[in-house]
């Protein structure tokens, strides 16, 4: 009886520890939506090669990043001449095992896929540029439900067919009021809820169903058009929704009032905005807010215009207020939020006209270190993991890092990402260089996703 106790209790523990070895990266930035994974046992040198690569599959051009769950890979892909394509893979062998795909052409600047995608048990949801929202079943590989998160607003479809007046500029002009680089939304899970940003004019944030894909509240249009997906802060132990809008794009949009951009607090199961924050000057907001902690949220964004952090109070009347801490120039990040460990924030600081690389910079706004061009850190992205962080540069190369607020302290680095297949052109050329590696990874059953302008790879990163 002794033994069979024994033998139950090794079971579970091992149940335990695989559990936890073995974390899924269910939706975009990983299990808890900040880049931020409990895997063990990360490599800690690389052979000059780079960590083994497991096996490589070809993709479409774009900066769609993927999701793991139960040792599948899934990920939306996309082709531009036909439509969205979500694919799904065995992350031990790359064996595409099935996709789904539909019709939804067309093509802007910076061309190719947008959005991670997210898995909550059998289902797997997506958004692909023109806003078509798709709940597919991972077992049937068919359509649940699909809805249109910007049309279904009062969105002018930004696929239809434009005339040559804007100069062959993609979103500027032709489009009516589409967004510039169309629809880039990762969604949210949240309990039953799907959480989208639509921002057409008739709405700003939908919760659905994730079940049915009824909408269950959406607030009104919250300002100009942002690129950013819902995060979740915690503001005195609740969680709140928080949604950053764009200020408006001077060039782009220079018909339109020239207002400042938002930060807003939602409330998850209702919709109710609870705190606005009125003051962030970023024309193309892309990072999602940053839970600071102590009811503390961090923003930040490119084209120069840094980082601002707020602070959010609960007043004796339950009503919220917002309190601007500090603004810099000095840190920010174009595409992603930055990775908060032990206090400190890391960030890639590479925007149209500065280079500050890789940059470290404390609660205070104080700016620790910044590697500028030496090396060279642009739209990248980074996982923190067993204490190390997993970066990519933006451009072809991968590195392992150990976070320090003294100095940049690389440990191991491999130039593993490729050219595109189709090289860029116009402004997509002149501001984002030739590889534009601008997808978020994911790291699962320590294996790490990673993709170019080419192909996804797996790579084996642990002992």
């Amino acid at each position: 009886m002794k033994n069979k106790l024994i033998l139950v209790s090794v079971f579970f523990l091992m149940t335990f520890v695989t559990h936890v070895v073995a974390q899924d990266w269910p939706q975009y930035l990983g299990p808890d939506r900040n880049s931020t994974s409990n895997q063990k046992n990360i490599l800690r040198s690389w052979p000059e090669s780079g960590p083994e690569v497991l096996w490589s599959v070809n993709v479409g051009i774009g900066y769609g990043g993927p999701v793991v769950k139960d040792g599948k890979v899934y990920i939306l892909d996309r082709n531009d001449e036909v439509g969205d394509l979500m694919r799904c893979f065995d992350l031990n062998t790359g064996n595409e095992l099935w996709k789904f795909e539909y019709d939804a052409a067309g093509s802007v600047m910076f061309p190719g896929s947008r959005s991670v995608p997210a898995i909550d048990g059998n289902h797997v949801y997506s958004c692909g540029p023109y806003g078509d929202l798709y709940c597919i079943d991972i077992n049937s590989n068919k359509a649940v439900w699909n809805v249109n998160v910007w049309t279904d607003f009062g969105g002018d479809p930004g696929n239809a067919e434009t005339d040559d007046s804007d100069g062959g500029r993609g979103g500027f002009g032709g489009r009516g009021n589409f967004p510039i680089w169309a629809i880039s939304q990762c969604p949210l899970v949240y309990g039953d809820l799907l959480v989208i940003a639509s921002q057409a004019p008739d709405a700003g944030v939908v919760a659905y169903n994730k079940t049915s894909g009824e909408i269950v509240w959406k607030t009104p249009n919250l300002g100009n058009e942002t690129y950013v997906s819902p995060s979740i802060v915690k503001i005195d132990g609740a969680d709140h929704i928080v949604m950053v809008i764009s200020s408006t794009n001077p060039i782009g949009r220079s018909e339109l009032p020239q207002t400042l951009g938002k930060v807003v607090g939602i409330e998850p199961l209702t919709g109710i905005i609870l705190w606005e924050y009125d003051q962030w000057n970023c024309h193309i907001s892309v990072p999602s807010a940053v839970d600071a902690g102590n009811n503390k949220v961090l923003v930040v964004g490119g084209y120069e215009l840094g980082a601002t952090m707020i602070q959010v109070e609960k007043q004796p009347d339950g009503k919220f207020i917002t309190q601007e801490l500090f603004t810099t120039e000095e840190f920010g990040d174009q595409t992603k939020p930055p990775l908060l460990i032990d206090g400190y924030f890391y960030a890639q600081y590479g925007t149209n006209s500065r280079r500050d690389g890789l940059t470290c910079m404390n609660m205070d706004g104080e700016v620790m270190w910044k590697t500028k061009r030496d090396p060279a850190f642009n739209k990248g992205s980074m996982i923190l993991a067993d204490g190390l962080i997993l970066a990519t540069d933006g451009a072809k190369k991968l590195y392992l890092i150990e976070p320090d607020t003294s100095g940049f302290k690389p440990l191991a680095s491999v130039e593993l990402l490729g050219e595109p297949k189709k090289q860029a052109e116009g402004i997509a050329a002149r501001v984002g260089g030739s590889t534009q590696n601008w997808a978020p990874m994911a790291l699962a059953d320590g294996k790490l996703l990673i993709r170019d302008q080419n192909r996804m790879m797996c790579l084996k990163v642990t002992e």
